[in-house]
């Protein structure tokens, strides 16, 4: 068959001018956030050995993975899915000896698979901040606080935090709410889909209180201070009050204390992060562990964005684009540029500045509107 040369894969796309300019412009004034903060810049390989991605991902993504065979050394490569997993790599392998906490950011593109919904696409920015080495309530202020930032930076207004506690279930189970170890996974699924009758069925209705503990922060989380689970959930509350106060005032604060999906590896903070005028969560971080080729873990707290939506709908603005004719000065090109101009250089006599989407012509000394 043959292909249309317009043609691409499904799922993939080009971004043409003056989107790609807007692209560069929100994505960098996002990074420039995270490095403000401390966060120096890594760019990890677009691809890896399969077997060493996948263990740093956990072998459940292994068939996520877009796997090839490498002609140069025969080994199975894969293309990145997710940055987050190699920022851990690089932070215990060739940065394993740097002081802690080490806090790194990252920006580039990823691939799935397999597109998910509501966003069709299977190339994605991601985009984000690692704090390798500590996963405090003080790390977990800093991290929400800088993933507000970085939003903020790039136009994002309304901007709603949902927190949730991934290591709930596992928590209450070990006394408060004792559970057989065989049933802690299915309650935990059930209590992610919110189903009261599937945590009656498993013999759990000491978790249907769980539920209700959801929606507006304040409200929420006194629900949750009410469940009687002597005195386990304390230091938990206690820490989810603590970063909310730190974001008071910036961003709308919810609870879901039982969320799963997309924190199957965090520990015991999570947050997703929702803004108004999108349909599908801007990004999600929280606390979680790194293995180490020595057999140990290290903590780290962290978040990543996908930054597409927000350069969809990024007001393009008016660029200001002077046309040189024939025969000006370098000189004159090279101030105009310092100047803050983009500058577009005749070639030919017939090239015309309307035409090449110039705002304004260089003519007697002076920029004159078109």
């Amino acid at each position: 068959m043959n292909i249309p040369s317009n043609l691409l894969p499904e799922g993939f796309r080009d971004r043409l001018p003056p989107q790609a300019e807007v692209a560069a412009r929100v994505s960098r004034a996002m990074i420039d956030v995270l490095v403000s903060n401390g966060y120096a810049r890594v760019a990890p390989a677009m691809a890896e050995f399969e077997s060493v991605l996948s263990k740093h991902s956990g072998d459940a993504a292994r068939n996520q993975h877009l796997r090839f065979t490498d002609p140069v050394s025969g080994h199975t490569l894969a293309l990145r899915g997710d940055i987050t997993v190699q920022v851990g790599r690089i932070a215990t392998t060739r940065m394993k000896d740097a002081p802690r906490p080490l806090r790194l950011a990252y920006h580039g593109q990823v691939l799935r698979l397999r597109a998910k919904q509501p966003r069709p696409e299977r190339e994605l920015t991601q985009l984000g901040a690692e704090l390798v080495g500590n996963d405090s309530v003080a790390a977990a202020c800093e991290i929400v606080g800088v993933a507000i930032d970085a939003l903020e930076a790039a136009g994002v207004k309304d901007i709603t935090i949902d927190f949730t506690l991934p290591d709930l279930v596992e928590r209450l189970a070990e006394k408060a709410l004792p559970l057989p170890a065989d049933k802690i996974d299915a309650v935990r699924s059930e209590l992610d889909m919110k189903d009261a009758g599937g945590l009656s069925v498993l013999g759990a209705e000491a978790y249907l209180p769980l539920l209700a503990a959801t929606g507006p922060f304040a409200e929420a989380v006194e629900k949750l201070r009410a469940i009687d689970a002597g005195g386990a959930l304390a230091s938990r509350i206690h820490a989810l009050e603590a970063i909310a106060s730190t974001v008071a005032g910036r961003a709308n604060v919810t609870l879901d204390p039982t969320e799963r999906h997309g924190f199957e590896y965090q520990s015991w903070f999570g947050f997703t992060i929702f803004a108004k005028g999108y349909s599908a969560a801007l990004g999600r971080g929280g606390t979680y562990y790194i293995d180490r080729a020595d057999g140990t873990s290290e903590p780290a707290t962290g978040f990543s964005l996908y930054p597409d939506p927000l350069i969809d709908l990024a007001d393009e603005g008016v660029v200001q684009r002077i046309f040189l004719a024939l025969g000006t000065d370098a000189s004159t090109g090279a101030k105009l540029r310092s100047d803050g101009w983009i500058t577009v250089a005749a070639l030919d006599e017939n090239d015309d500045a309307v035409l090449l989407g110039c705002t304004h012509k260089w003519t007697n000394g002076q920029a004159i509107p078109v």
